[in-house]
């Protein structure tokens, strides 16, 4: 069967990738390129492209403004004609709306790409509309030809809650470019490069947390680490050190991190692998928000032990990612900090599973969703 070519459109600032969201779309399209034609409509705001996916068209209004993105529809319906597209590929369900427009005046089935049930994204950061979203979303899942979900759990639950026909609907997750686990011998040299930068002793526990800092799952988690672990770690009396990277850090939460000998907050760093390898566990105190975490996967894949609650191991099985997943229950910070004890202290560590990076391969993950369109 021949393989459709694509119109993927991105309402929203995603070149360039550096946060995980923003990497989950781009590689997505980037890898998918690899296999079938794919040009991109984005938003405006996009002011550098990913040269792995040549066609692209910054000529979108960012969602905020979504109904102005009429005003684009037929130069839209004319790009699908030029570049003979088969199916169109919307992020998220915010243009879900442009979707039944496209079709109907090309004929063309589209698919929305969803990242998380958005909906309960806007509840989690008390936006007043979320209930009136998710009626709109509902409304959009249901008039989309298919639906990519990057959760079995966010599937599962659009089918129930949605009413979505489950054959409508598949999960296309967020992947990894690593391959293989990383030597356990290259990792702590990358801990012995921080043990000196920071001039730590060499016996100090180093955690990592990362991620978007103004995104309120991510911000609710800082409170956690402060207010929670942070008197439960103190009180089992190790050394111990936790590397606080991201960007859109607010100043009231930079001078809060200050006032903890213990947090070391290094801001946007270019090179999250370098703390993925060198710190002993990724910590994952999330308990807000659907979708998957990416920064789990990311750790993961660097071959780094992780903890995390329930809620923010979501779309990871335990059985695929190996005894590297340390999955504690929601709320219970003393487990969640004696985990942390236990398994930063492990002389041996395990390795991930290859069954996580055959999971999470990018190649992989874009050949089913391959299947899935050319079933349109």
């Amino acid at each position: 069967m021949e393989k459709p070519s694509v119109l993927g459109i991105i309402s929203y600032k995603v070149f360039p990738a550096q946060m995980g969201g923003q990497k989950c779309a781009s590689q997505f399209y980037a890898h998918l390129a690899r296999y079938t034609k794919v040009v991109l409509a984005v938003s405006k705001d996009n002011t550098a492209v990913d040269e792995t996916v040549k066609n692209i068209h910054p000529i979108l209004y960012h969602h905020r403004w979504g109904f102005a993105n009429l005003l684009r529809v037929f130069r839209l319906r004319k790009l699908i004609k030029q570049e003979n597209i088969d199916v169109v590929c919307i992020d998220h369900s915010y243009l879900g709306w442009l979707g039944v427009v496209l079709r109907w005046l090309t004929k063309k089935p589209f698919v929305i790409h969803s990242h998380n049930i958005e909906a309960h994204r806007f509840r989690d950061m008390h936006k007043s509309l979320w209930r009136v979203y998710m009626v709109y979303e509902k409304w959009a899942h249901r008039k989309a030809d298919h639906s990519f979900f990057i959760t079995e759990e966010d599937r599962q639950w659009a089918i129930g809650h949605y009413e979505l026909e489950a054959g409508r609907s598949s999960v296309v997750t967020c992947g990894t470019t690593i391959s293989e686990a990383i030597a356990q011998n290259e990792r702590l040299g990358f801990r012995n490069q921080l043990i000196a930068e920071h001039h730590l002793r060499n016996d100090t526990r180093l955690f990592l947390f990362n991620g978007t800092l103004d995104y309120l799952p991510n911000t609710d988690a800082l409170r956690i680490i402060v207010t929670e672990l942070l008197g439960l770690l103190q009180a089992m009396r190790f050394p111990f050190r936790i590397f606080v990277c991201g960007n859109k850090l607010s100043g009231k939460w930079q001078r809060v991190l200050a006032g903890y000998p213990e947090i070391i907050y290094k801001g946007f760093v270019n090179d999250i692998g370098m703390y993925c390898k060198g710190t002993d566990c990724m910590i994952n105190p999330v308990t807000l928000g659907s979708g998957i975490k990416t920064k789990l996967v990311e750790s993961l894949a660097y071959n780094q032990p992780c903890i995390s609650t329930e809620s923010g191991a979501k779309g990871i099985p335990v059985e695929t990612a190996g005894p590297n997943l340390v999955v504690v229950p929601d709320y219970d910070w003393p487990a969640f900090a004696n985990s942390m004890r236990v398994k930063s202290m492990m002389v041996v560590q395990a390795d991930t599973l290859p069954a996580f990076y055959q999971m999470f391969s990018w190649d992989a993950i874009v050949q089913k969703a391959l299947l899935s369109l050319q079933t349109l």
